[in-house]
């Protein structure tokens, strides 16, 4: 039986490669920001405000205005549809802003999890019908990657063969497109943290996904020097009794790495899935420090783990603002240590140690 496929013309390549690396830039990594109306609701409520337009756009108005953001640790930020059109209150617009401070706009593209049928009360993402079409206007409008999310939970019996199948080629579809129409995949298969199950499992269950979406982005010829992977760390299940030490959760992170994710990805930008701030830079700064040979930059894709403090301290009262943005400053700073595997003072912000779990969590 004859086959065919071929590669990305070399202009689409070299763009992509050029991309992805420079968002993985040495002590770089990405803000997120791509909580969907609901979910910036949820933490609008949590400070008395409404959830209006106007108070989402002054909040992410807030961290875009934060001087010295990209020079020092923020290469990339991921954005929600809203955002990409709003502006500040000179009237500029929050792409132009990031644009002057060369902080690489990206955007989600998902449009979250539906039942999937037939599943052990499971989930599959939605959103690749139209894809194509709003890549290209994302595009026009000045995003250089996208960013998909595919939820898994594990428990007696999950994460399902079909679950686990359904997620590596819902991603390997939305990378194929992304690249089609000139934009960097960040492709994220997130294995929660919700249930009891300790780290042994939590390894197992990483390693199969990751296995099965790079079986699947493969078959799919997704052009991987110009993709970027954001997953779990590896870690107990939020409710099991026996925790993990830093140098357990390292080891466990790097070696389902190595065994899936091949040294062409130029980059790995973990999720911080609920830990709490301090929690998420420990354990960045102690995968960096795992005595392997590591073809990839490991770095973070934090929202949560970036913004709790700056939440805190902000609380929708406009004269707290810089001192918010002081928050993300040193919160990024230190995830900009830890990404090189050099964070060793603990650094003091409002939300520090405090849990970011929710369960379920929806952006």
């Amino acid at each position: 039986m004859s086959t065919f496929f071929s590669y990305p013309d070399f202009e689409l390549q070299q763009k992509l490669s050029a991309t992805a690396k420079a968002i993985v830039a040495p002590g770089k990594g990405i803000l997120a920001v791509d909580e969907s109306n609901e979910g910036i609701g949820k933490l609008l409520a949590s400070v008395g405000l409404d959830n209006t337009e106007n108070n989402r756009r002054k909040y992410r108005q807030l961290l875009f205005t934060t001087d010295n953001i990209v020079s020092e640790n923020i290469s990339a930020v991921i954005l929600f549809d809203e955002t990409v059109y709003q502006k500040t209150d000179e009237g500029t617009l929050f792409m132009d802003v990031l644009k002057r401070k060369n902080i690489i706009p990206g955007i989600k593209v998902d449009k979250d999890v539906v039942p999937l049928f037939m599943s052990e009360d499971e989930f599959t993402t939605q959103g690749l019908g139209d894809l194509a079409k709003r890549c290209a206007e994302y595009k026009n409008r000045g995003c250089k990657f996208a960013k998909w999310r595919c939820p898994l939970k594990i428990g007696e019996r999950t994460p399902s063969v079909l679950a686990i199948q359904d997620t590596a080629n819902v991603l390997a579809r939305y990378a194929s497109v992304c690249q089609s129409q000139g934009l960097v995949p960040i492709v994220e298969p997130d294995v929660l943290i919700d249930g009891d199950h300790d780290i042994e499992r939590a390894q197992k269950v990483t390693e199969v996904v990751l296995a099965a979406v790079y079986k699947a982005l493969n078959d799919h010829h997704v052009f991987l020097e110009g993709t970027l992977l954001k997953p779990n760390m590896v870690t107990p299940g939020q409710q099991c009794s026996k925790r993990s030490s830093l140098g357990e959760i390292a080891s466990a992170t790097v070696t389902v790495l190595l065994r899936t994710v091949p040294a062409a990805v130029p980059g790995i930008a973990f999720l911080s899935g609920g830990q709490s701030e301090e929690d998420a830079t420990l354990n960045l700064n102690a995968i960096n420090q795992v005595d392997m040979k590591i073809p990839w930059a490991l770095t973070f894709s934090y929202g949560r783990a970036l913004q709790a403090s700056v939440w805190k301290t902000w609380a929708g009262v406009d004269a707290n603002v810089k001192m918010a943005q002081q928050e993300l400053l040193k919160r990024a700073k230190a995830n900009g240590f830890a990404s090189l595997g050099k964070y060793k003072i603990p650094v003091t912000t409002s939300a520090g140690d405090a849990s970011n779990y929710s369960k379920n969590h929806k952006y």
